[in-house]
This record gives C-alpha cells, structure tokens and sequence, in this order.
C-alpha cells in the first residue's frame, strides 16, 4: 500500500533539511577553516554533524536555516571566506574586533536576509564591494578601524533601510554620498580618512577624486 503523502512530505522536509544544513555547515567549516582560534570558540563547529545548528556562536531559524553568526572579540585571525555568501537565511554577521585580514568576499552581497554586517575593529584591507549595494534589507553597516581603501560604493546608498554607516579610520577615497540613507548619517562616521573628502556636492563634483 502506498504511504500517505504526508509521510512523503515529511521525508522530503527531512531530506531537503539535511541538505540545507549540509550545505550551511560546509560554508561555516571553510571559514573555520580559514581562521585560527587559538581560544577554541569553533571547537563545537564538528562537521560531521547533520546541520551546524548545535553549534556554539550559531543561531538558527525553525527551519534549521542559519540567521546568525556572532563571533565578536573572539581573537580570531585569518580572513574571510566567498561560501559566506551560501548562508542565503543569514541576518547578522557580527565579526567585530578580531585580528581578521585580507578582503571582504563580493560574495556577502548574495546575503539578500542580511540586517547586520558588523566588521569593526579587524585588519582588512582593499575595497568595500559593491556588491553590498544588493543588501536591501540591511539597517546596520560598520567597517570602521580596518585598512580599506577605494570609494564608497554608491549603490550603498539605495538602500533605504540603512540606518547606520560607520566606515572611519580607513583609507578610503573620494568623497562622502549625501543621498538616500547618507542624509542622515553623522560626518564623523567617515572621519580619520585621509584621502576622504566631501560631503559631495551633487552634480558638481565626481566621486572619486583622489582614489587611483
């Protein structure tokens, strides 16, 4: 006799979590990969399990889909990884003060669930990706105290949930955007920028003066 479709859905929800988790897990274990934790934090990040939910430092949904990573100050070093951008459910990425270098992947503008993107106080270097333009759900923006350079990507400023920007003591270039959410955020949010100008006047100068 055949199984009622209820069992069928049930298995399916069964496989589909297995897979979900699988894939999740994977992106989180490359990025431990990536880092060394010479306190331990990521012990419990164990492969083998079925999903990364039991995980400390991990937080996820009913779905067993994960919607944060919280591993501020957690003197990790080491960089950042592109399969971030696989946790298509993740909300926050809290990474703040640690010694993490390297480049912020293009890849975390897949992160289309994304409130939070908390890099603060880390060592990372080159540029803001534009990509961070396609965060249309994003409120909190803070890379301050790294060593990016570059200009600051204009797509940001099409996002109309964006509250906070903070991006001072870096490097970066050009001028300061004054449209959509940059109205309302403070000057002294992109100080200590050398090469940092504006605010911009808009149709009267190009953005990225000063960046080469």
């Amino acid at each position: 006799m055949a199984a009622p479709s209820w069992i069928w859905s049930l298995s399916l929800a069964v496989i589909l979590g297995f897979v979900n988790g699988n894939s999740e897990g994977d992106a989180l274990y490359t990025l431990r990969r990536s880092l060394s934790d010479p306190d331990n934090v990521l012990q419990s990040w164990d492969p083998t399990l079925v999903n990364p939910c039991t995980w400390f430092h991990i937080t996820c949904n009913q779905d067993n889909r994960v919607t944060r990573l919280d591993l501020g100050n957690s003197n990790l070093s080491g960089h950042l990884v592109p399969e971030l951008g696989k946790l298509e459910h993740l909300q926050y990425l809290e990474l703040y003060k640690n010694n993490i270098q390297g480049t912020i992947p293009s890849e975390l503008g897949n992160l289309k669930s994304l409130i939070s993107l908390d890099l603060y106080n880390n060592n990372i270097s080159g540029t803001i990706p534009s990509s961070l333009g396609k965060l249309k759900s994003l409120v909190f923006l803070r890379l301050n105290d790294n060593r990016l350079n570059g200009p600051v990507p204009r797509g940001l400023a099409g996002i109309s949930s964006l509250k906070v920007v903070d991006v001072s003591n870096n490097d970066l270039c050009g001028t300061i955007p004054t449209s959509g959410p940059f109205e309302h955020i403070p000057l002294n949010n992109f100080e200590n920028n050398p090469r940092l100008e504006g605010p911009e006047l808009l149709g009267l100068a190009s953005y990225d003066t000063n960046c080469s």
